[in-house]
């Protein structure tokens, strides 16, 4: 299971921003049209978006956490 951060662009400088919230991309990639605000600390304003709009963002995970789950596989 892959499970990230949901991110999506800043309209106003174009960077990419955490939603804070959490999803396993196949699941997320299957959800029906949701609508949601995000707080954006770069531009300070509050971003609506569609989850058209957003993707799964894999989480940072110490080096030897990616090398247990690669020698699982």
């Amino acid at each position: 299971m892959f499970v990230g951060t949901i991110v999506i662009r800043c309209p106003k400088t174009a960077r990419e921003i955490s939603t804070g919230l959490k999803a396993d991309w196949r699941a997320f990639g299957s959800v029906p049209v949701f609508f949601s605000r995000t707080y954006c600390p770069l531009c300070r304003t509050n971003h609506e978006w569609f989850a058209k709009d957003a993707w799964v963002r894999e989480d940072a995970r110490p080096q030897n956490a990616s090398r247990a789950m690669a020698n699982a596989r």
